[in-house]
């Protein structure tokens, strides 16, 4: 009998991509919660920036924003949208990020009970088109630059509501997720 080789283990990618990011490009993941015990996550670079493992990560919109120009993480916070009144708080830290930022928006059980219009607004100026169709328990994840354009094709909203018809969890929808590339070079 002759022996059988084994295939190498795949190299592991930065954020878990499937393929390498080409250089001179950021890598990304974002991963809304699913289900009462599947956390949000946000990747950057290879590094959890919001995520169970970190001890981050809560009910509500769980935000984090990087410096673009540098990539390296400024500020990460979780809202309650469902527990209390942080929409204010929450408008406060969107727009407390500086110009030339990234910022990467996931969902976690709910985002919307309390989710008010000034809130809305602020996340539709930076280019979401799902913000106002959000509703109880929707995975929602977004990216978003503020102080400059993403090139067109990179993908930077998804949602999927809760649908108890087609809940993955009792209750609660599939978690969802976006990756991709971010180029370093853009004006």
């Amino acid at each position: 009998m002759r022996p059988v080789a084994a295939a190498p283990a795949p190299r592991r990618q930065k954020c878990d991509h499937w393929t390498a990011c080409p250089t001179n490009t950021y890598a990304y993941r974002l991963l809304s919660g699913g289900g009462r015990d599947k956390y949000a996550k946000i990747c950057f670079e290879d590094e959890l920036l919001i995520g169970e493992k970190t001890g981050n990560v809560a009910r509500g919109i769980n935000i984090a924003i990087v410096d673009y120009v540098t990539g390296k993480p400024i500020a990460t916070q979780y809202f309650d949208m469902y527990g209390g009144d942080n929409s204010g708080p929450m408008m406060k830290f969107i727009q407390s990020a500086p110009s030339r930022s990234l910022l990467f928006m996931v969902t976690h059980d709910d985002g919307s009970t309390r989710l008010k219009a000034g809130a809305k607004d602020a996340i539709e100026a930076l280019g979401s088109k799902e913000i106002r169709n959000m509703k109880f328990r929707s995975s929602w994840v977004f990216l978003a630059a503020k102080g400059f354009e993403l090139p067109s094709g990179i993908q930077r909203e998804k949602i999927n509501h809760s649908d108890n018809s087609r809940n993955r969890y009792a209750g609660w929808p599939a978690e969802i997720q976006i990756e991709g590339c971010i180029p370093k070079d853009l004006r």
